[in-house]
């Protein structure tokens, strides 16, 4: 009898797990076909409503969804679907490059500066991706002419020709304005070398080619390698024909020429590194090194907080004047560009310890709930800020929607208010940490594996993770 019983029990026990098996297929089955359907998109444009539960993925904001007001009483968004106007450009016909071969470049470029988004994706997109085009064309006239930057004159003509052809195919005509950007950054200013065979002379090649070849994203940023082998190569030919004391004098941190001169060579690396790589992997590496420059800084221009301050000076519970002041400082400096989420942290950490040195000690991004994403351009009715990914990105355009960009959703979260008004920048990279020397006999003793030490040191680690996987 025993022994039936226990079969009896073993049966059950199988049957349920069999059950919940079934289940699972049955469910998983169904999940696979809801995926396999394709998703059906109005022709009509329609309001965009979040999901209500969920993990947030990086999507792509497209005017589609954008309300359409046939007699607006404000200027339209940054993100209303626009279309490129696209015309022949009316060239100097001095300009010795051919054109035709850094045409995909050119097609990149008009877009990531296009007429309706330059003003608002101008630090992020469309400035690091023209600076990366003018590189890009020195390489190329470097290789019928082996002078890796152009003569003042040539530099206007040549110029004048790519401002004119991006502005033909739906580009921002005032992209030079924008980016304070001209002619003169094609010519090498100050540096000394400008021509291939001195540089290749002077410079380890090789060493330069091998750092910067490959840019890796996630690392180049925190663990530089390019972006050193571009300084110590621009420092090499920035001193080429000066004799020992003025090389001094022009490393000395108070001589701005001898700085100068750095910056200028710094282009001329560039050029030469245009020369060897091929297009796509130049322009890939060129805008991941912006990347690494524009994150470590706020782009806004961030008024001295008066009214907040005095508001909030002596809050410590939520206050409707304090929040009522601190929406409407930070809705003022929302309609300036679009930032990443990067910035974000830094320009929160920046307004911050303003408010701390007015006397704001309470944390009122807490109080009043202030998220990242409120300090970045907003869409449509100031329901939704969009702050763009710390990588880098482009514009995207298509027949139907016009003109569009990727949002990072992921960064939903609040706003960090510094620990001392003294912190005016944040660090986003992690330390330099070894991991523990295995546990031997000795170590390990009585105490079991995981023990509260272990936990303590896994712990730190899973959050940083978690947080990096955030702002990426």
């Amino acid at each position: 009898m025993d022994c039936l019983k226990a079969v009896t029990r073993l049966t059950g026990y199988l049957c349920h797990h069999f059950l919940l098996f079934a289940i699972w297929i049955y469910s998983s089955q169904e999940l696979l076909h809801a995926m396999a359907e394709p998703i059906q998109v109005s022709s009509k444009s329609e309001l965009a409503s979040p999901p209500s539960t969920g993990l947030f993925i990086p999507i792509e904001i497209s005017p589609a969804v954008i309300p359409h007001y046939p007699d607006p009483v404000e200027p339209f968004s940054p993100m209303y679907p626009s279309f490129p106007t696209t015309y022949e450009p009316v060239l100097t016909g001095k300009c010795p490059v051919n054109f035709s071969s850094i045409s995909i470049i050119m097609d990149k470029t008009a877009l990531d500066c296009s007429a309706p988004l330059a003003l608002v994706v101008g630090n992020v997109i469309c400035c690091p991706q023209f600076h990366s085009l003018l590189h890009i064309f020195q390489g190329q006239y470097s290789t019928i002419s082996n002078k890796l930057v152009l003569q003042n004159s040539v530099a206007n003509d040549c110029f004048a020709d790519i401002t004119s052809i991006l502005a033909s195919r739906g580009g921002n005509s005032t992209v030079p304005s924008i980016c304070s950007v001209n002619s003169l950054n094609l010519t090498g200013g100050s540096c000394p070398v400008k021509d291939v065979s001195t540089f290749e002379k002077t410079v380890n090649t090789t060493k330069l080619l091998e750092a910067c070849s490959t840019v890796d994203p996630l690392k180049e940023c925190c663990r530089p390698i390019c972006q050193p082998a571009i300084t110590e190569a621009a420092v090499k030919i920035s001193i080429e024909q000066l004799d020992v004391d003025e090389s001094q004098n022009m490393l000395g941190k108070s001589n701005s020429s001898g700085l100068d001169a750095i910056n200028d060579c710094k282009g001329v690396v560039y050029s030469w590194l245009s020369r060897k790589l091929s297009y796509n992997a130049a322009n890939t590496a060129f805008r991941i090194l912006s990347a690494c420059k524009v994150n470590k800084v706020c782009p806004l221009d961030l008024k001295q907080p008066k009214e907040v301050t005095e508001a909030c000076r002596n809050v410590g519970a939520p206050s409707p004047s304090c929040c009522s002041s601190l929406n409407t400082y930070i809705a003022g400096i929302q309609g300036q560009m679009l930032i990443t989420n990067r910035q974000a942290i830094v320009c929160a950490t920046m307004f911050g310890s303003m408010l701390q040195k007015g006397g704001v000690m309470t944390d009122i991004y807490e109080l009043c709930d202030v998220d990242l994403k409120d300090f970045s351009l907003q869409a449509y009715g100031q329901q939704a800020g969009c702050l763009l990914r710390s990588l880098p990105a482009d514009v995207v355009f298509d027949n139907l929607t016009g003109f569009s960009f990727t949002c990072d959703l992921s960064d939903n979260i609040a706003a960090p208010w510094p620990f001392s008004s003294s912190m005016t920048s944040l660090s986003l990279c992690a330390p330099e940490m070894s991991l523990p020397a295995l546990p031997t006999s000795e170590t390990l003793g009585n105490h079991g594996f995981l023990s509260g030490s272990g936990l303590e040191f896994l712990i730190p680690i899973f959050s940083f993770l978690v947080f990096s996987t955030i702002l990426y």
